[in-house]
């Protein structure tokens, strides 16, 4: 009995833990796709500038500041779509090929797929857009 209650708790923590996004994945300043008239609401940019003797990866926030958790790690050579720039941060989204940055009526929140942080824009030049 006791087996059987420990695999259906197991189980549903389990299920909650897919139907609900992990702390990991969620920002703590949710990146915003600006409506500018009829232009497109992302550049595309490079991570670059990192130096192999220090960190070597460029951390993803969860939000513009270095005091925010860090989500994960970006690296030079990376390309990531630019949304929104906060002072020297960048919001962005990354590990996709592509993204649709038509203009839009109204700005929203980032649709797009992918993963989504925040950048320090020291390391990120545009290429596109």
């Amino acid at each position: 009995m006791m087996r059987n209650l420990s695999t259906f708790v197991l189980a549903v923590g389990l299920l909650a833990s897919l139907a609900t996004p992990t702390a990991a994945q969620q920002l703590d300043v949710p990146i915003i796709e600006q409506a500018d008239g009829d232009l497109d609401t992302c550049a595309l940019g490079e991570v670059h500038g990192l130096k192999a003797n220090g960190d070597g990866f460029l951390a993803v926030r969860s939000a513009p500041d270095s005091d925010y958790r860090k989500l994960d790690e970006v690296y030079n050579g990376n390309r990531v779509w630019i949304f929104q720039q906060i002072g020297k941060w960048y919001g962005v989204v990354y590990g996709v090929d592509n993204v649709d940055c038509s203009p839009i009526n109204k700005d929203r929140r980032v649709r797009a797929p992918g993963k989504k942080g925040w950048v320090h824009g020291n390391w990120v030049r545009v290429i596109a857009g």
